[in-house]
This record gives structure tokens, sequence and C-alpha cells, in this order.
């Protein structure tokens, strides 16, 4: 069957602020003005590289809702579902970023509670949404921001499940959000639906309180759940200016393992939402390659490297630049200047 998207993600978009010129929020009297949001950026990245996608959300019936779908817009996302908020208490949750620089870390500040999306209901959608995409993605986020929003995320995978869709979930544990118990009792719920599972080891061993190896740990949850793919993100921080990034891809039906030699020393401009563009690279390598777990790996490590390297939240790289990226960190022989 022909579907409309290719990928349909869900999730809070927030207004991110950041103190121009290094300067701290406790003192700096300029910011710069984005849009943030781990869901979005997945679709945003995704849509960059080819895939048709779409963006679930609700926003605040005013300027600043605009402000967010111009965003969406000029990134290449459909605006279909978005969602207006005309209730007298709408608000575009607000998030600070400061730039961190050694040994002083980055700081992120967050000025969310009972923002516009906390009121998303599942009768707010159409219901030729849930057989219209190949792949439904949301993350832990989204399930720990309200008890009210629990609810309608997890009715969401399971009627997107039901209408033949791929279910994509990043755990992104947010301490700030939820306790760990929590986290672990609510996602286990969802991990039946779940085909394609993003959880870094140290989360794995946070959250779930899973022991041993990276392999061993992603073989108990294929044990577990039904799965398909889990894929694992690896970042060595050597300063806040300075990762090195690799990731582990296990495709379970094969029961095969793929890696390739990290990205070293990547200089850091902003590294929010570079988990994300992993996720985009990863889902873009999976569903345009008939689930190539290779590709995953290739597309995913790559993207989020290049994430890495520029400013916001959201990605900029399309896909002739990530396959450029990719085919120079194969070859032993580097160009200085593209051009």
């Amino acid at each position: 069957m022909n579907k409309k998207y290719d990928l349909i993600s869900l999730g809070e978009i927030m207004l991110r602020l950041t103190p121009v010129q290094d300067e701290r929020v406790t003192r700096g009297g300029f910011f710069m003005r984005q849009a943030g949001s781990a869901e979005l950026n997945v679709a945003a990245g995704a849509a960059l590289l080819g895939l048709n996608t779409a963006m679930i959300t609700k926003l605040p019936d005013n300027d600043l809702g605009t402000y967010i779908k111009n965003c969406v817009l000029s990134w290449g996302v459909s605006t279909e579902f978005l969602l207006y908020d005309s209730h007298p208490e709408a608000r575009l949750g607000v998030y600070y970023y400061e730039f961190g620089a050694a040994p002083r870390k980055p700081k992120v500040t967050y000025d969310r509670k009972n923002s516009s999306i906390n009121r998303l209901q599942v009768s707010d959608l159409p219901e030729d949404i849930f057989t219209g995409t190949r792949c439904f993605h949301t993350s832990g986020i989204s399930l720990a921001l309200s008890p009210q929003l629990k609810s309608t995320v997890i009715q969401l995978i399971k009627r997107f499940k039901q209408g033949g869709a791929l279910i994509s979930f990043d755990v992104n544990y947010r301490a700030n959000l939820w306790d760990g118990p929590e986290a672990k009792k609510t996602i286990e719920e969802i991990l039946p639906f779940v085909d394609y599972f993003f959880c870094s080891a140290d989360t794995a061993r946070l959250t779930f309180l899973k022991k041993g190896t990276d392999r061993e740990i992603m073989e108990s949850f294929a044990e577990e759940y039904p799965m398909s793919v889990i894929a694992s993100t690896r970042r060595i921080v050597h300063s806040p200016k300075l990762h090195t990034f690799d990731s582990l891809v296990y495709d379970v039906k094969k029961q095969e393992y793929y890696e390739e030699k990290p990205y070293e020393n990547i200089e850091i401009i902003d590294r929010l939402g570079s988990g994300d563009a992993y996720l985009a690279g990863a889902l873009y390598g999976l569903l345009s390659e008939n689930g190539s777990c290779q590709k995953a790996l290739e597309y995913g490590n790559a993207a989020s490297a290049v994430k890495n390297t520029t400013m916001g939240d959201l990605p900029m790289a399309d896909l002739k630049e990530i396959q450029s990226i990719i085919q120079c960190h194969h070859s032993s022989f580097q160009l200085e200047m593209d051009r």
C-alpha cells in the first residue's frame, strides 16, 4: 500500500534562546531565537535527506505558534498535523542553552510547564493519519511531559502500529522530567510495539538496570521484545569543544552487528540535536535502503558528526553533503577544502 508519508514524528517544539557570543544566561542581554525539538530534529533531518515527513504537535494559537510553523515549513516538514491551542493559558515551552568551555559544562534551563503539547488528544487527529505513514517516531520525552500526554502518546503508538506503521522510539532519558523507575515502567509498556529502538548502553544501564557489554544489553532487549533493529550511540567527550562519536547497530533478525571506525576529534560548534541527527540518518538508511542496517549506521554516524559542527538544534546537511562525508570517512585521502 502506498503511504503519503515516509515518517511522521510526534513531540513538543520549544523556543530555544541562546546568549550570544558565549555569554552567560545570568549576565547576557541578548538571545538568539531558534526552534528546538528532539522529534522535529528527526523529521527535519530525514526530510533534508529526501524522505517525506510530517510533524504532530500542538502550538499556541498566537505569533509564537506561527513562528514555529514557519520554522517547520522551512525545513521541508509537512505542517498538516500541526494543531493550534486557543486555550487562555496556551503557551510555547522555552529553554535556555548556555555554551560551555572546559572545565565549565554546557547548561540547559527549561521553562516548559503546562505547554500546549500537553493538551494534545488522539481525537485531534484525522483517522486516515494512522494508515498514512510508513514509520511513526517519538521519544521518551513525550512520554515524560505529563500524565495526559503520556496516555495520548501510548494510544497513538498503538493506533499507528495497528495501521501498519513501523514504530521508531528513542529513549532520550531526561532526569529532570522523571526518575529511572518511572521511565522504566512506562517505556516497557510500549516496547512490545517498537520496531526500531534507539537507546545508548549507558541509558540502558541507568534506566532499565541492564548489565553486561553493549552487545549483551542489545541482545537482552531483543530477547524480551519483538524489535527489528536496535541502535546504540557512543560518544567520548574530550572537552566541550572536542568529541569522538560512533555507534553500534544490531539487526535482530539476522543477528548481525554493524559498526565502523569512529568520527574522531569532531570540532563542536553546537552538540544539541546531534543525537536526533543520528536518528534521522539511521531512519533514512532503513527506510530508503530496504531496512539496511549498514546504511543506517553510515548515514546515522555521518549525520550526527556533521550536526555537531553547525549552530542550533536542527540539522542543516542534505543528502549530497552526507554522502560526501561518508565517502571521505572511508577514504585514506582527504582534501583540505570542498571546492
